[in-house]
């Protein structure tokens, strides 16, 4: 641990993708935590376990590590209240309270300045902005104790946990981060069982070949798409057909990839402890609608939004006018959760929308070919996605105007003018294909959009990897592979995009 304090002290980061954590803070970690369980000092490992995770937390900035530590203290105290049979404040108003009380340290710091900048637009205020900075996972510790909260008043399943044992559930830090947001009947029976707290060569197999495939995700490919999305949404000034298309798509790639892998070394970190964390990411860009690409894509939150959000509202239990509101409820609370802007709100506008049109479609009894479905599914998630990148309106409106032609028209490389330049005649321009961003290659982008689809459409995902795991020379090769081309390009670590939610 002294080591890592002393590169922390000189200023370096640790991310996932970073040498810090993979050479030092998880070996470390691993090997304590065992040592300490082989010495039948489960509690003490418990303990370590969680030093190590408000650790790692509090690497961000420390300053936040009394937030965290509060909000699990607040939350715990709540919890036990209402866990018992006859508390002395009613257990509907403790919930509320313990709700309210999480939903106003999550708008405190995150929803602070847009309120603020919203009220000085519509009555012409000057109120000074906060300027607050967003503390790290609050928007994912915080969701995962309200659905603790919400079970203990509903007694399904919620148990007496001692505060250590809360502590490890809420700090855990393969997912404290970034989710997937874990329910307390995943994880603590989980920590409680023996043979969890013996090593398994079995587990650390399986989650270093998880944890490399994700690392190669998000270093080789996610950060490659990086660069191009960077250069049409934040760089150019405007955008023909082919630039802004190129831009959607490598964004769409890009968060992709970036989530994926993400996903993947939370899962692989959580094996090599004997934790299996959730499945989180299931293929989604496969999706044959909007209703599919949400039991694919953040499957945890999509769970969290229908178990404590939608059925709440009433679910579909009162009639199809309200079903569609709630739906539509529903995923504009998901699209506030993610950030605090209107172009957010927009996005989850944008699907709620598209889940109620599908919804009635379905009703009505229409089926469409599952080429088509998958076209148009695909194509309206890519569209929305503008929305969700786009730091301002212009942002969007711009991709959005290229997309459609509206901004420069389509032009082609002027190799091929002498064999098509008829189509001069129809608006077609002949030159450099793209003007107004700046790439190293334009066969490297190709090449990686045709990779793009072909890993996420036509190959297994890591949740069918993992249940088919066979220890053997193919699977090791692959490992290495990734492992090896991930840690290579380290030296251009970068931040996962969902640590920004």
């Amino acid at each position: 641990m002294f080591i890592i304090i002393a590169l922390k002290i000189n200023g370096w980061i640790m991310l996932f993708n970073s040498y810090e954590f993979i050479f030092l803070f998880l070996p470390i970690t691993f090997f304590v935590y065992f040592f300490l369980n082989k010495k039948r000092l489960s509690e003490a490992a418990k303990g370590f376990l969680v030093l190590s995770s408000l650790f790692f937390y509090s690497w961000w900035n420390i300053a936040y590590l009394p937030l965290i530590v509060g909000s699990m203290i607040f939350n715990y105290s709540f919890g036990l209240e209402l866990c018992k049979n006859n508390p002395k404040i009613s257990k509907k108003i403790l919930l509320a309270l313990g709700i309210a009380g999480n939903l106003a340290l999550l708008g405190y710091f995150k929803y602070s300045d847009f309120l603020i900048a919203n009220v000085n637009f519509a009555f012409g205020t000057q109120i000074a902005h906060l300027n607050l900075l967003l503390p790290l996972a609050i928007s994912f510790f915080t969701f995962q104790q309200i659905a603790y909260l919400v079970d203990c008043a509903a007694g399904e399943g919620a148990k007496r946990y001692d505060f250590l044992n809360y502590c490890l559930f809420v700090t855990f830090f393969p997912q404290l981060i970034a989710g997937p947001i874990v329910h307390h009947e995943e994880m603590m029976p989980q920590f409680a069982k023996t043979k969890n707290k013996i090593i398994n060569y079995e587990n650390i197999a399986l989650g270093l070949f998880i944890f490399s495939i994700g690392l190669f995700k998000k270093v080789v490919i996610a950060d490659t798409f990086a660069v191009w999305a960077t250069e049409g949404f934040d760089r150019a000034a405007s955008l023909n057909l082919i630039e802004a298309w190129v831009t959607s798509l490598s964004y769409t790639f890009q968060l992709y990839f970036d989530f994926s892998g993400y996903c993947d070394m939370a899962i692989g970190a959580a094996l090599l402890f004997n934790i299996r964390l959730p499945i989180n990411f299931n293929s989604p860009y496969k999706a044959l609608n909007i209703q599919d690409f949400w039991r694919r894509w953040h499957i945890t939150l999509s769970r969290f939004l229908r178990d404590y959000v939608y059925i709440p509202l009433g679910g579909n239990r009162r009639g199809k006018v309200r079903t569609y509101v709630n739906l539509a409820a529903t995923f504009v609370i998901g699209g506030i959760w993610h950030g605090a802007g209107w172009t957010f709100i927009f996005w989850g506008c944008l699907h709620g929308a598209a889940l109620v049109v599908q919804r009635i479609w379905s009703e009505l009894g229409f089926r469409l070919n599952k080429f088509v479905a998958w076209f148009i599914t695909f194509n309206f998630v890519n569209i929305a996605w503008v929305f969700f990148r786009a730091k301002e309106w212009n942002d969007a409106l711009k991709v959005l105007k290229g997309m459609f032609g509206l901004s420069g028209g389509l032009t082609l490389n002027s190799r091929l003018e002498r064999k098509v330049g008829f189509l001069k005649e129809y608006g077609v321009k002949f030159g450099e294909w793209n003007p107004n961003i700046q790439i190293d290659s334009t066969n490297t982008l190709l090449y990686y959009l045709i990779a793009g689809f072909a890993v996420s459409l036509l190959f297994k995902n890591s949740a069918q990897k993992l249940q088919g795991f066979k220890l053997g020379w193919p699977n090791l090769t692959l490992a290495v592979l990734c492992f090896t081309l991930g840690v290579l390009n380290l030296h251009k670590m970068s931040q996962f995009l969902y640590f920004n939610f």
